[in-house]
């Protein structure tokens, strides 16, 4: 793959420059109130979609403009180096929608996740099934037309604000755990649904505990086959971790770029510690770059992640923590006091890193088994 632009990705990428300059949300990072930053971030959303720049590399007969997956790495890239918020992430619902939907699911579902009308979440974890999903308990029975769900699940990211939920649910109590599983396409403001916020310990409420009690779901809402949702949840999970999302890429650039300016303004750039630690802060975030390249171009050449997405998230994990180590490292006690403003709740953002979607040793045990060929024990 020629990793330089083409006279058209160029233009494109000039011409998104320019949009960029007039239109991202100013103060963004500056809103405290969560209801607040949901409405920035919808109205953010459908701006992006009024300009022509969500689901780009979607089928045109799904709504999108069948472009290479070039475009939407350009698109992240600049907007990550804008400091605009980040394109809202719809690939994994989208793929899982247009692959596995019915025509109506298509027509239904698909324009209002694509111009942002509707926010998706995802029920796939539980209590005790989170990096073991193929544990999950929640159950639904059929009744006749529809679905009655009865469980828990937990950790669906902005699930108190979500409109629908990507939901896996246990169909069949007598087959293997991993035949046993459908996913139903649910309501939010159903009757019997409860999402509770997971308040992190920098305190947004990102993640969310959604409780389920005698929900009715359609029938004509089950996406796919009854046994199907191990399928389904594969091929989602696989697009939402890997191929690197390269606006994380521009963003760790300037976060590092961030840290290396506090080490001036703190006296401590000639130490040979403080030196080592931002060159190795370099290193890691060049592997996670040339990683993210890699897989773009499996994606041009028409190969959709499999196992080897978890690498991506492993090299993003590894060095967002690092770096934000190497921050806490530079200001010390000042993270506490509020001599630092921010600088603790960014350290405590990259801690549930190595858990979201998949946690480290989970991603380690799949490389193992599904990539280097190993055996389970």
């Amino acid at each position: 793959m020629d990793y330089l632009d083409t006279p058209e990705e160029a233009a494109f990428r000039a011409s998104l420059r320019g949009w960029l300059e007039t239109n991202v949300p100013q103060g963004w990072q500056e809103i405290t109130d969560h209801a607040e930053h949901d409405r920035m971030y919808r109205a953010w959303h459908r701006k992006l979609y009024a300009a022509g720049y969500m689901g780009m590399s979607w089928p045109k007969e799904f709504g999108g403009q069948d472009r290479n997956p070039v475009f939407e790495a350009i698109l992240n890239e600049e907007v990550g180096n804008a400091d605009a918020p980040p394109v809202p992430a719809i690939g994994h619902f989208g793929r899982a929608l247009y692959t596995y939907g019915s025509d109506e699911q298509r027509r239904r579902f698909l324009p209002s996740l694509l111009n942002g009308e509707l926010r998706w979440c995802q029920g796939f974890s539980e209590p005790e099934a989170g990096s073991d999903l193929a544990s999950l308990r929640t159950r639904a029975t059929r009744v006749g037309d529809h679905y009655l769900v009865e469980g828990q699940k937990m950790w669906s990211t902005w699930g108190i604000y979500s409109d629908w939920c990507m939901l896996l649910v246990r169909t069949d109590q007598a087959a293997p755990k991993h035949r046993g599983i459908t996913c139903l396409l649910a309501s939010m403001s159903s009757p019997g649904v409860e999402a509770r916020p997971i308040v992190l310990a920098n305190g947004d409420p990102e993640t969310a505990e959604v409780f389920w009690d005698g929900v009715e779901v359609p029938v004509e809402n089950r996406l796919g086959e009854e046994g199907d949702g191990w399928r389904i949840a594969m091929t989602t999970v696989s697009l939402e971790r890997g191929p690197g999302d390269v606006g994380s890429v521009a963003h760790y650039r300037k976060t590092l770029r961030d840290v290396e300016r506090l080490a001036v303004e703190r006296g401590l750039a000639g130490s040979t510690e403080v030196r080592k630690a931002l060159a190795m802060a370099y290193v890691y975030g060049e592997a996670q770059r040339l990683n993210v390249i890699e897989q773009l171009s499996q994606r041009v050449s028409g190969h959709l992640p499999g196992p080897e997405a978890s690498v991506s998230k492993q090299l993003w994990t590894q060095a967002e923590q690092y770096l934000q180590h190497v921050a806490m490292d530079l200001v010390g006690a000042d993270a506490l006091t509020g001599a630092a403003p921010g600088r603790l709740a960014e350290y405590l953002r990259s801690r549930p890193l190595s858990v979201y979607g998949g946690t480290a040793q989970i991603q380690r045990n799949l490389l193992a088994q599904r990539v280097l060929g190993l055996p389970r024990n």
